[in-house]
Formats: C-alpha cells, sequence, structure tokens
C-alpha cells in the first residue's frame, strides 16, 4: 500500500488497482489517519468476496463496503452487479472513517473520478464536471444544503466496460455508491441497438473476469447523425428522469458526441 502526501491539504493512497486523492478542511493529520488505517483493509475485504460481487443482483455481501455497492445496485430492473457501485462504495467508507474520527469542515475521497463529498452547515465545493477524456464540460457549486455526498461518471470509454456508447455519463446523488451505479445503468441505456457505427465484442473476451460476461459491451462508435445522437441520448435520460423522480439521483449530465441532455442540475444552480 503507498500512502503519501502530495500537497499540504492532500493524501494519496493506493493499494493494487485503487487509487484514492483525499483533501479534508479541519482536523487534517486525524482526518488523514483515519483514512489510511479504514483504507488499508479495504482490498482484502472486497477480493474475499470478489465472486460473489460479480453476481446479478439481488446479493447479500457481508463486508461493509460490499453491502454499502449491494444496497446501492438494489432496485434496477436492468441487469447489474454490486461491481457497478465499486469506485462510489470504496470513496464513501473512507470518508466515514475520516467523519467518524474527526469534525471536518469539508471533505472529499476521489477514486478515480467518482468522489465522496461532506460539506458541514455552510460550506461550498466548486465541482468541474469533466468526461471521460478530462474535458471540462462545466462546473456545479455544491452547497450543504443540496444534499449531494457523491458525483460520479461512467460511459464507453472508460475505467469499465459499458454496454452502452455514451462518452460520459455524470450523476450526482447522496452518496458516491449510488452515483456511481446509476451512472453506470444510465450509461449503458444511451444505446443504438444494431447500429451499424456501433462495433462491439463479449465483455468475457476482452476482460476474462469481467462481471458482464458474455454481454456484448461497446467497443467503438463511428460518427452519429443528429438525429441517432439525440435518440440515444434520449434513452438515457428518460431513465435519469425516473430516478430523480423517485429521489435515488439529484441531477444527471449526459453526453455523446457533442450533443448532451442536463436534469436536474439547473435546479441545483438556482437552490
Amino acid at each position: 500500500m503507498i500512502a503519501a502526501r502530495i500537497s499540504a491539504d492532500r493524501l494519496h493512497l493506493q493499494h493494487g488497482p485503487i487509487d484514492l486523492i483525499i483533501g479534508v478542511d479541519g482536523d487534517r493529520e486525524a482526518a488523514f489517519a483515519a483514512a489510511e488505517a479504514r483504507f488499508s483493509t479495504i482490498l482484502e475485504e472486497l477480493v474475499a468476496e470478489l465472486p460473489l460481487l460479480r453476481k446479478p443482483m439481488p446479493v447479500a455481501p457481508r463486508g461493509h463496503v460490499a453491502q454499502r455497492m449491494a444496497r446501492a445496485a438494489a432496485g434496477y430492473r436492468d441487469f447489474v452487479t454490486p461491481m457497478a457501485a465499486v469506485a462510489g462504495a470504496v470513496a464513501d467508507e473512507v470518508l466515514t472513517a475520516i467523519r467518524t474520527q474527526t469534525r471536518p469542515e469539508r471533505a472529499y475521497v476521489n477514486n478515480g473520478g467518482d468522489i465522496a463529498v461532506f460539506l458541514a452547515k455552510g460550506q461550498t465545493f466548486n465541482v468541474g464536471i469533466a468526461g471521460l477524456d478530462a474535458a471540462a464540460l462545466g462546473n456545479v457549486t455544491l452547497r450543504s444544503g443540496d444534499g449531494i455526498g457523491g458525483i460520479a461518471t461512467s460511459g464507453q470509454g472508460g475505467r469499465s466496460l459499458s454496454l452502452g456508447i455514451a462518452q460520459s455519463v455524470t450523476v450526482l446523488a447522496d452518496c458516491a455508491a449510488v452515483a456511481d451505479a446509476a451512472a453506470t445503468l444510465i450509461a449503458n441505456r444511451v444505446d443504438l441497438p444494431d447500429h451499424p457505427a456501433i462495433t462491439r465484442e463479449r465483455a468475457d473476451r476482452l476482460d476474462p473476469d469481467s462481471d458482464l460476461g458474455d454481454r456484448m459491451v461497446v467497443t467503438g462508435c463511428g460518427p452519429l447523425g443528429a438525429k441517432d445522437k439525440r435518440r440515444a441520448l434520449e434513452n438515457g435520460a428518460r431513465l435519469a428522469q425516473d430516478l430523480q423522480a423517485q429521489g435515488r439521483i439529484k441531477a444527471a449530465y449526459l453526453l455523446l458526441q457533442g450533443e448532451s441532455r442536463v436534469i436536474g442540475i439547473e435546479e441545483l444552480a438556482h437552490a
């Protein structure tokens, strides 16, 4: 495990595939110690239940992080495994450890772009929304009363395989695990089945350990016409709107080849 300060107010933790950047305003030394202590066992806990976590919902894992993953992935009609929420759940768990041991004014745990956030009363946090290619797409100011504790981005070309063609889908929710699972499923819905511009391959041929098994994942998408882009985005936007209406997410930003759909972000801006 690697634990290193990368600036006066940021800590880098890395263990296997998990890579965190943590920032805290408040009792920073105690917060970083709490984060490092909790992080030190997370990978082993997840590996112990990995076969179960790669199975479709519903499953009932035992570990704290695994349970966060399962809760975030529960209740969907679409195919999903707890792995859809793993990055967000790890971020949530480390942030909870910080909050249990200290009383930060602001804190965040960034797990490869899936971020758990805490804001004490009266605090704000400026968030830059970026695509999976790191291109800036806009900014949102989070306020302590917004009820947002997690931000996650998914899409074709990201760290994980995708069933859809979205360049990126960014979701804001009450925790990072919920945002992570929702972003994955919304991104999967941004799709045009059987379109000739889209290439696909079996997930298990690209990654024998993929939780998607023999499902066909997108490996490329050529230029699409305006109508096709709108149709694909609307497929994802309908799910995002349903999840917002259910109170499951706060907002979402969907991007495909220069076209976008925004759900709820304007409401946050004027809250």
